[in-house]
């Protein structure tokens, strides 16, 4: 997978106003290897422990809007201040570390770098930080509004109305159904079987 080296005054470019020296504060401190690699469907970003006398490595997927970044690089650090203090005697995902996500969290929504309704999304992530992208669907949501690339025609799934058609990027097409629990259960036209979607899953309405 294509990766770029990117020097601290590039990093800059990827993040919100009012966070690059909180972030490389960090990002010194630590001695961390941060690298942006292109798009990933199955993370947005990845933390690596460092090994004898090696740095830290953290990668984080560069298609992701300045706010979302931000968020994503939080939650990797959170992982490497977790291995710092317990290194691997704890869960990943357990209540260390989401100590400490939230902590940063706070350190960052206190900066006052996220518009409104991000830090108001945000607020159920510090109380509750979840494991994965897809346990915060209702900051996802939020955060898609800040995308600075938008396909024309294609909205997440929770915008569509039940009963409405649409395509996947695999061609595939669907007829939105009802929410379950999280997720809403959508029928493919073709073979007539039930899929359950993410509310954030973008695709093509047919119109």
């Amino acid at each position: 997978m294509a990766v770029t080296e990117h020097p601290m005054y590039a990093l800059a470019a990827y993040l919100p106003e009012g966070s690059f020296e909180p972030v490389v504060a960090y990002l010194h401190q630590y001695k961390v290897h941060l690298t942006v690699t292109k798009q990933r469907k199955s993370v947005l970003g990845d933390y690596r422990h460092a090994g004898w006398g090696g740095n830290h490595r953290i990668s984080i997927n560069g298609n992701l809007n300045k706010y979302e970044f931000l968020i994503t690089l939080l939650h990797e650090l959170a992982h490497l201040l977790t291995y710092e203090q317990y290194r691997n005697k704890v869960d990943a995902h357990g209540k260390e570390w989401k100590y400490h996500y939230s902590q940063l969290l706070i350190v960052f929504v206190q900066h006052k770098i996220f518009p409104p309704d991000v830090e108001k999304a945000l607020q159920k992530s510090i109380a509750n930080p979840s494991a994965t992208a897809n346990g915060e669907t209702a900051l996802l949501l939020v955060l898609r509004n800040y995308d600075a690339i938008k396909k024309v025609d294609h909205f997440t799934v929770s915008d569509l109305q039940e009963g409405d058609m649409f395509q996947t990027e695999k061609g595939k097409i669907f007829r939105r159904g009802v929410v379950r629990r999280k997720r809403i259960e959508c029928l493919e036209i073709k073979t007539g079987l039930l899929y359950i979607f993410s509310p954030i899953t973008l695709v093509k309405k047919i119109t």
